[in-house]
């Protein structure tokens, strides 16, 4: 779409959707559209990080990424929201506010975090491509329960220049769109070495897309390894696999060395650490502004010692082995995105994070992974199928979400938005 035309629907739908902190006059041009995260930097525009005060109040500079895709001719149309310093995965914010997904205009429901904002402009149209950060699932959660395509790079593909830190060691850039072919070609551009963190090569988004997975062997999650599921997901997800298998896809179900969720508090730990030692400072200067849950989150890590973050790091090292090893058998793992739809943000847990219990594995892993919407609840409530690929291997992802996309015709569906409108 245009950016007059991205402009118009933000006007009509983005007040109730609260997607948006900041948005942007039209540019000109004919566009694609993309709209960026509040934790990724856009020159002249203050990063606000999902909270009251701004982690920085003028960057100088675009973040790589955003600088990427304005020089391959994108119009930003704006700033998302995103939970607080984009430590959650329920996609609320005590602080500023939170999005509204969009698929139940009568009940406010949860839209994912962190990256919610992101999930919600691409869900309701209002722009093409959003930029999102994932350190546990901050894409593909929202992306799962707001009904569009996430993808989440493995680390070393897309530069993290200019991008506010949750943990460094797990964050990642990904995009979010209403197709497989958006996202990954956005993807695309925004890829490839930077002279620091990013070292590898531009992804080939073209030839991905092109490859046929018939014959491919991919591993399927058993169900009875996904804790607390809930029926309607497994419903979906067992028409997902029955997709897949009409793509030509092999399915075989299977059980990792370990249960994804297992991979839960070890990616929490390194989580919590990191994001005490990044924003600790942050925290204790504005602590009195900020979601008293968050404060909890991150000063839970003030007492992981340096010697247990370094046992930690290494606990890793030999997960990543372990796993690595198992699924060189298969071109790739697939799950749901997440084990329940979304509920309403009145009744959420902080203390819980079910959202994020089938994700967080693919940042401690590093392994690259997408989802991608598989189907509507009986309440008419987006669910997401997860595709992990092996390290490194975004293409295999893109290949198998792009066959699946194809075989289940989800791209005709889209939220009912007439009570949003202004």
């Amino acid at each position: 779409m245009t950016p007059s035309q991205a402009r118009a629907r933000i006007d009509r739908y983005g007040g109730r959707l609260n997607a948006f902190t900041t948005v942007f006059d039209p540019a000109a041009g004919e566009g694609p559209t993309f709209a960026v995260k509040d934790m990724i930097d856009f020159a002249g525009v203050p990063t606000g990080g999902g909270g009251r005060s701004p982690l920085d109040p003028s960057p100088a500079r675009h973040a790589v990424a955003v600088e990427r895709l304005l020089e391959a001719g994108w119009a930003a149309v704006g700033k998302t929201q995103t939970v607080e310093l984009a430590y959650g995965g329920w996609g609320t914010n005590r602080a500023v506010g939170e999005p509204w997904n969009p698929w139940d205009a009568q009940v406010h429901r949860a839209p994912g975090g962190s990256s919610s904002g992101s999930a919600v402009a691409v869900a309701a149209g209002l722009c093409d491509v959003a930029l999102g950060t994932d350190t546990g699932g901050s894409v593909r959660i929202p992306a799962g329960v707001c009904g569009v395509v996430g993808l989440k790079p493995g680390r070393g593909l897309v530069s993290l220049r200019g991008v506010h830190d949750l943990a460094p060691s797990l964050d990642t850039v990904g995009t979010l769109a209403r197709s497989v072919a958006e996202a990954a070609r956005a993807l695309a551009i925004i890829s490839g070495p930077d002279g620091d963190d990013a070292g590898r090569g531009v992804f080939d988004a073209e030839t991905a897309l092109a490859r046929d997975p018939r014959g491919w062997r991919v591993a399927a999650l058993a169900p009875e390894a996904i804790d607390d599921m809930e029926a309607q997901i497994a419903r979906l997800y067992g028409l997902a696999l029955d997709a897949l298998r009409k793509a030509g896809v092999e399915i075989e179900t299977a059980m990792p060395p370990r249960p994804l969720s297992a991979y839960f508090e070890p990616n929490g730990v390194l989580m919590a650490a990191e994001g005490w030692r990044v924003r600790g400072a942050h925290i204790e200067a504005n602590a009195d502004q900020m979601d008293p849950w968050i404060v909890s989150r991150f000063r839970m890590g003030r007492g992981i010692t340096d010697v247990q973050l370094v046992a930690a790091r290494a606990r890793r090292v030999e997960d990543q082995a372990e796993f690595h090893a198992w699924l060189a058998g298969y071109s790739a793992l697939v799950c749901p995105t997440c084990p329940i739809e979304a509920p309403p943000i009145a009744g959420v847990d902080e203390t819980i994070s079910p959202l994020s219990s089938l994700t967080r594995a693919g940042n401690y892993l590093d392994l690259p992974a997408a989802t991608v919407p598989c189907g509507l609840t009986a309440g008419g409530l987006p669910a997401g199928l997860q595709i992990m690929g092996g390290p490194a291997d975004e293409a295999s992802v893109v290949t198998l979400a792009a066959a699946f996309e194809r075989a289940s015709g989800w791209n005709s569906q889209a939220p009912d938005l007439t009570a949003f409108a202004v």
